[in-house]
């Protein structure tokens, strides 16, 4: 029996878990992580599944400790630790993509202001600034110049960043409602969390004594997301924002087949080997010689959006045309692990 987490968010995997559960006739059981109770309550089941939230406060405090104590009792979990650990962790993800040799835009990590500062007077600008959490673009922001880069010295080292940005959260909100993507609700809420931040921001607190920069690799209109699972891959082409440089969060999709490089699917199926991971989302971006690098990895994806692919690639790359279910594949998955396959 397959214990899962039940989480009330639309997006969450559970729902598709649970309906794939169900049309297989597979054994399960929705549980709540968070009673006290939860390791007796699954004793039953030989597996757990939960697609944790990076903004979700009661995730952000528990998830990793239950889901990583769980594997190391014997217990079958997803997401297991190769595939969570670094999860909305940029600085973990930096040294994981070095570790394992996995070729990845260039990232400097610094953590104290002395040599922040010799770097900034002996490299090149614009670089890309980052905190080390953060989804669909917030926190990241384009560094034109070594005064730019300096003021963030300056913050980094003193009062720090909030793990919230609130009024990048209202600029995005304001430009999806112009797009007609998003209602005028969605716009109000960001004006009342300029000055009431979301729980979560207040539980991880300020980012505070280190600085990210990624190397800015311009003439990019989209990055490349690629998903792994089990063996099998499928893509978003996400195009970038008008007249800026990020892609994540835009919501403007490519889905087709001949929109994607295939040298990216091959190489995500490789990385995925290397992490020894279950679910892997790769994002790519083109160097100057058109070389594919990876941006930052993730476990999690928003559902809706992946429901137009038109198909999957399998390990040798061959195409399969029509609908899927990658939600199915990580219940697969996980009951051959518990069955030692």
């Amino acid at each position: 029996m397959i214990a899962i987490h039940n989480n009330l968010r639309d997006a969450s995997f559970q729902h598709r878990w649970v309906d794939y559960c169900k049309e297989q006739k597979i054994p399960f059981k929705l549980v709540d992580s968070f009673s006290n109770t939860i390791i007796e309550d699954i004793k039953d089941c030989t597996a757990f599944m939960w697609h944790f939230h990076q903004f979700d406060v009661k995730d952000i405090l528990m998830a990793k400790p239950l889901l990583f104590s769980l594997q190391q009792s014997g217990f079958t979990v997803f997401p297991d630790f190769n595939t969570a650990w670094h999860f909305d962790d940029k600085l973990g993800q930096k040294y994981l993509m070095e570790a394992l040799n996995i070729d990845a835009v260039k990232t400097w990590v610094f953590y104290d202001e002395k040599t922040c500062m010799k770097w900034i007077n002996e490299t090149t600008f614009p670089k890309v600034f980052k905190l080390r959490g953060g989804a669909g673009s917030q926190n990241v922001q384009l560094v034109q110049t070594s005064e730019n880069a300096i003021k963030l010295v300056k913050k980094a080292f003193g009062k720090g960043f909030p793990a919230y940005d609130a009024m990048g959260s209202l600029e995005e909100r304001f430009r999806k409602w112009k797009l007609g993507k998003a209602d005028f609700k969605e716009v109000a809420k960001g004006i009342v969390r300029l000055m009431k931040p979301p729980r979560y921001a207040k539980v991880m607190g300020n980012e505070i004594n280190y600085l990210y920069f990624q190397e800015f690799i311009p003439n990019n209109d989209s990055d490349t997301r690629i998903i792994v699972i089990d063996g099998k891959a499928f893509a978003l082409k996400r195009m970038v924002r008008e007249n800026d440089f990020r892609a994540s969060g835009s919501g403007n999709f490519k889905y087709e087949q001949g929109e994607f490089d295939i040298r990216c699917v091959e190489l995500s199926f490789e990385y995925t080997r290397k992490m020894k991971a279950q679910c892997v989302a790769f994002d790519y971006v083109f160097d100057e010689m058109n070389v594919p690098k990876i941006v930052e990895v993730s476990y999690g994806f928003a559902n809706k959006v992946y429901d137009p692919c038109p198909g999957y690639w399998d390990e040798n790359l061959s195409w399969h045309e029509g609908k899927f279910n990658p939600y199915g594949w990580m219940v697969d998955l996980v009951l051959k692990q518990a069955n030692g396959q």
